[in-house]
């Protein structure tokens, strides 16, 4: 499985906004879902500091992400864009492949 994790320092105002367009049923996750090879995202929210998310991609392997960027680059595109304005900043922070049998073991 291939991970991917960005950090967002989101604009007070635009919290909820925020939340509804990066969470599971927001408009990242369905292009993403153009994908058969795209597992999920989560939304996470450090409860200490009220600007500071993070979103986790899961997709099947690196070539599958990079293959569905090929794809749909401008569609990609657009939708950062068209969202900029929710955040003060937004910052890939690392990506990694990893044993999904592993992300569950206690």
């Amino acid at each position: 499985m291939f991970v991917i994790l960005w950090h967002f320092e989101v604009k007070p105002v635009n919290q909820v906004r925020f939340e509804k367009v990066y969470g599971i049923q927001g408009p990242w996750v369905r292009l993403f879902r153009r994908d058969v090879r795209f597992r999920g995202t989560q939304l996470l929210h450090d409860p200490s500091r009220d600007s500071c998310y993070f979103t986790v991609d899961f997709w099947d392997s690196e070539m599958a992400y990079r293959d569905f960027l090929n794809t749909h680059q401008k569609a990609y595109d657009d939708l950062d864009a068209s969202l900029m304005e929710l955040t003060a900043s937004e910052r890939y922070l690392v990506s990694f492949e990893c044993d999904p049998a592993a992300l569950f073991r206690t």
